[in-house]
């Protein structure tokens, strides 16, 4: 690796660029997008959630054997301690979404954490869907919690939680299946994995690592991306190729941003989005809105070449279609795809923790692996007012 010299420019830049450790889970590429543990993440979109699972966790992809017997494993061990949705019920109805997905971290931790990072992630991994379905059911009114069937599987198990009204279970359980899959990491420096191990490295536990890994995926600036560009299609309100240019062309002119396009890494339309659009052809071809995110997905770009040519990456990342893909499957509410984003996110962070706990620092004089240190970045003092 190049050194790397941090000069007066780099302060108060958000740690863009800065190299602080290693990641063993993914890594994002401009020309290739992201990957887990080197397997492109197309060719990992139609596995079962648990394979890739038990790949970011093993670091390779389970045998048949193996994979059934890390099922039965996940399975046993997702059973929610019942005090959990008690003090969910008590919540008030105005929290977003993703606080009461906090709260029910942190429930989930106070009542049944061991003290070891790989055990809760495992316990973790197979109870927070629980918790996510019951976040829909108390906080939209559709009635009390639904007993879990783990034997179902991790995702069937969740749509059966959810028990959305009048969804379209078939579809919503293949779209999850995927969705699960295509957000579950994203290297090792966005702000909500960044934010997990961060509060690790103080050896907090598991549960409290991922609250806090949350409260950072719940900001605007990140975990909400999807429900912003699901908002925007329904502002468009067309997928006729002219109408949509002048739409386009009109809201840049204007100032504003085309959601759903651009990406701080990728020079390349985004492989998790290029899932999303082909599941979309699958499940919803006719729906008014995926035919305008599906028409955006060439004009857009034409638009954002010609009215901006200097933006480096005018090409469709993962949220460009994947809020309307779950609006056509039943579940209308925006307010809550972050929620699912963190559902999948917590299964990466939760892999890294585990490494950075026990493996990514070999400590010679103790002739062990010791854990990366605890997070103390340093800061450089200025006087008020001056530059």
């Amino acid at each position: 690796m190049e050194p790397f010299e941090i000069t007066e420019g780099h302060l108060n830049t958000g740690l863009r660029g800065f190299p602080v450790g290693t990641v063993r889970t993914s890594k994002v590429s401009p020309t290739e997008g992201v990957s887990y543990v080197g397997f492109p993440i197309a060719e990992l979109a139609e596995k079962d959630p648990e394979a890739v699972i038990f790949l970011l966790l093993n670091k390779r992809l389970p045998e048949t054997a193996e994979l059934d017997a890390f099922k039965k494993d996940l399975a046993s061990r997702a059973t929610v301690n019942p005090v959990v949705f008690d003090c969910m019920k008590n919540l008030p109805k105005e929290g977003h979404p993703m606080e009461w997905f906090i709260a029910g971290l942190n429930l989930l931790g106070m009542t049944g954490k061991t003290g070891d990072y790989k055990e809760d992630a495992l316990n973790a991994m197979a109870r927070i869907p629980a918790v996510v379905a019951a976040v829909f059911r108390l906080r939209s009114g559709w009635g009390d919690v639904i007993e879990s069937r783990p034997e179902l599987g991790l995702v069937e198990n969740f749509v059966h939680m959810m028990g959305v009204p009048g969804g379209d279970a078939e579809a919503l359980t293949s779209l999850l299946r995927t969705f699960y899959i295509l957000h579950m990491d994203h290297g090792g420096g966005n702000l909500s994995t960044f934010s997990g191990k961060a509060v690790a490295s103080g050896l907090a536990d598991m549960y409290a690592s991922l609250g806090a890994a949350m409260a950072g995926l719940y900001g605007p600036l990140h975990g909400r991306a999807n429900q912003d560009c699901l908002n925007f299609v329904r502002s468009v309100g067309t997928s006729d190729p002219k109408e949509l240019d002048a739409k386009l062309t009109e809201i840049l002119r204007g100032g504003d941003k085309v959601y759903g396009f651009g990406h701080a890494v990728l020079r390349v339309e985004d492989p998790r989005a290029t899932v999303q659009y082909a599941l979309g052809e699958k499940i919803c071809p006719n729906d008014p809105l995926f035919r305008t995110a599906k028409a955006m997905r060439t004009i857009a770009v034409d638009v954002i070449k010609r009215e901006l040519p200097k933006v480096s990456s005018p090409y469709p990342n993962v949220d460009a279609v994947s809020g309307t893909l779950l609006n056509a499957s039943g579940m209308t509410d925006s307010d809550y795809y972050t929620v699912l984003f963190g559902l999948a996110r917590c299964s990466g962070i939760a892999a890294q923790i585990v490494d950075e706990r026990t493996d990514l620092r070999y400590v010679a004089k103790k002739d062990k692996w010791t854990g990366v240190p605890i997070y103390r970045c340093k800061y450089v003092f200025k006087k008020p007012g001056e530059k």
